[in-house]
C-alpha cells in the first residue's frame, strides 16, 4: 500500500518543476519503481525480526517463527510461547521483548494499527510506543505499508548521501541539515525519499 509509480512520478515532476536537479536526475536516472509493504502487525513484526541482521539471516528467521506461530504469526500465537520455543527459531532475548511488547499493544488495542492517526507526527508517536521501533523504523513503515506521501526520514544515511548527490554538495549532510533542505519539498517529501535512495544505489553524481 505504499506509493505507487505513478504517485512517485507525479511528486518527483512537481518537484522538478521548482527544483530544477530533481528534473535533471530523473532525466539521467528515470523514474524509480512503487515501493510498498502490507499494513499492520506482520510487517512491524518482520521489521523487529530484521534488525541488525542481513536479508537471509532475516528470512530464515522468519520462516521458523511461521512453522511455529502460523502464517502471520499472529499475536495471540507468539504471546503463547515460551522463551525456548521463540529461541529456537533464532529471536534473540531482546527481539522477543519487542516483539511481545508489539503483540501486547496490538492485542490491548494500543496500537491501532487499522486507525492510526492522519497527523505523521502523531502516527510516529503511536508506533514508537513499541519497544524496538524507532523513528526511523515508523517513518519507514508510515511510508512504505501507509503510502504517506510527505514522509521525510531524514536520520537515512542513504537519504543524507542522496541528497548530498542530488544537490551536489561538498559533504554528506547532516540530519538537520535535509530537515531543513527539504521544507522547500512538502507535500511530497516521500517521493524525494524514495528519489534518493533510488540515485543513491545507482551511484548517481550531479553534473
Amino acid at each position: 500500500m505504499g506509493l505507487t509509480a505513478d504517485q512517485i512520478k507525479m511528486s518527483l515532476d512537481a518537484l522538478g518543476a521548482t527544483e530544477p536537479r530533481f528534473a535533471a536526475a530523473v532525466a539521467q536516472t528515470g523514474y524509480p519503481e512503487g515501493r510498498s509493504r502490507e499494513p499492520g502487525y506482520a510487517t512491524l513484526l518482520r521489521t523487529i525480526v530484521g534488525q541488525q541482521v542481513s536479508v537471509a539471516a532475516a528470512a530464515s528467521v522468519w520462516n521458523k517463527l511461521e512453522a511455529l506461530l502460523g502464517e502471520g504469526c499472529a499475536p495471540e500465537a507468539l504471546i503463547a510461547q515460551d522463551f525456548d520455543a521463540l529461541r529456537g527459531c533464532g529471536l534473540s532475548r531482546q527481539k522477543q521483548g519487542y516483539a511481545r511488547s508489539l503483540a501486547e499493544l496490538v492485542i490491548s488495542g494500543g496500537l491501532p494499527l487499522d486507525a492510526l492517526p492522519r497527523d505523521d507526527e502523531e502516527a510516529i508517536a503511536y508506533l514508537t510506543k513499541v519497544k524496538g521501533i524507532g523513528r526511523w523504523s515508523a517513518e519507514i513503515y508510515l511510508l512504505f505499508a501507509e503510502g504517506r506521501p510527505d514522509i521525510w526520514p531524514a536520520g537515512d544515511l542513504a537519504v543524507q548521501e542522496g541528497v548530498g548527490r542530488l544537490l551536489a554538495l561538498a559533504a554528506r549532510p547532516s540530519e538537520k541539515e535535509i530537515r531543513s533542505i527539504a521544507e522547500a519539498w512538502r507535500p511530497h517529501r516521500g517521493a524525494a525519499a524514495i528519489f534518493t535512495w533510488h540515485i543513491y544505489a545507482q551511484d548517481f553524481k550531479a553534473i
